[in-house]
């Protein structure tokens, strides 16, 4: 595999290494790409996320903590630097492949550490009963992308107040439940974060590959997309009607639905979900024009929807737009 390096050390916002591992997927012609990156404090939340909804923007703002939407689904993350995140691009197409194969090549190279690592649930890696990584996904065409943190020492008050209310009662509380959850690598390795970081380096990988200026000017003006209040934001239609549940290996799933005489005019998918196919064409668009009734929905709908959205089952999606 081979390692991203630009080529100067210089720290970029989020937004540039979002863009950069989308430029390597695009433009660099190796079949297995990777890289890391340590960024000022910030929260990155995901694809189909609403920020008000994730995001303690006051929070962020006064803690000086900048904010992110990235192009992956899952749930919403704090980084700093003192942790590190990874970006992983591969030309294997089958993305639940991918996902396990990147799981299970970070939790073998934390076991080399020796450190009682595992996978856990939809997207985690975890020491022991804590979760030290989370990890998430999309696809671009012929190309994977998988992105996750390592959390060695971060910040708690910012990763808790980031997105929970600033009340310090609810923060302080907030903290000693997120820190029992949570495990921070340097707690069970000797390495210092750079030292850990060069391990990595020369565990999962053989060969550098040396970004150009000219590379780096492409990924600067790509990352444009990402720093555009349109994307950060998004576009919230009107609704009249939501319809909110968790599903297992799933994770939150909320339908917003705009009805006129119970025909869906418009529907939007909010949540944690990871989208792998194209949410409008091959789900939702499917559903305009179609009484919000379970028969209706049930034959407008392919068979299989979990090659859209991750583990979800068409009847699981019909129970969350009926019941």
């Amino acid at each position: 595999m081979k390692y991203i390096l630009l080529p100067s050390a210089e720290k970029r916002r989020l937004s540039f290494y979002l863009a950069m591992e989308e430029y390597v997927a695009r433009h660099i012609d190796e079949p297995d790409c990777f890289f890391m990156w340590q960024v000022e404090p910030s929260v990155i939340f995901g694809r189909n996320q609403l920020i008000e909804a994730e995001v303690n923007l006051n929070f962020c703002r006064s803690h000086n903590i900048q904010t992110f939407r990235r192009k992956s689904g899952g749930g919403c993350v704090y980084a700093d630097m003192n942790n590190v995140m990874f970006s992983y691009i591969t030309d294997e197409q089958n993305v639940n492949f991918t996902f396990n194969r990147y799981i299970m090549m970070i939790v073998h190279m934390l076991q080399r550490l020796g450190v009682d690592a595992r996978s856990s649930g939809r997207n985690d890696v975890m020491i022991g009963n804590r979760k030290v990584s989370g990890n998430a996904f999309y696809k671009l065409p012929h190309r994977s992308i998988v992105h996750g943190t390592m959390l060695y020492d971060t910040n708690m008050v910012n990763m808790v107040g980031a997105i929970t209310p600033t009340d310090t009662k609810l923060l302080s509380k907030g903290i000693q439940s997120v820190r029992q959850r949570v495990a921070l690598l340097k707690d069970y390795i000797t390495l210092t974060l750079p030292e850990f970081m060069q391990f990595v380096h020369d565990t999962l990988c053989e060969e550098d590959l040396m970004l150009t200026e000219d590379d780096v000017r492409a990924i600067e003006e790509l990352e444009q997309g990402y720093l555009s209040l349109s994307f950060i934001y998004g576009n919230n239609p009107k609704y009249t009607l939501i319809k909110h549940r968790y599903i297992k290996q799933v994770g939150d799933l909320e339908a917003r639905i705009e009805l006129k005489n119970n025909i869906i005019r418009s529907i939007n998918l909010i949540g944690d979900y990871f989208l792998i196919g194209e949410l409008d064409s091959q789900l939702l668009d499917k559903l305009k024009g179609l009484p919000l009734e379970r028969a209706a929905i049930s034959r407008a709908l392919p068979d299989r929807i979990d090659d859209i959205i991750r583990n979800l089952y068409k009847e699981d999606f019909i129970d969350l737009l009926t019941l």
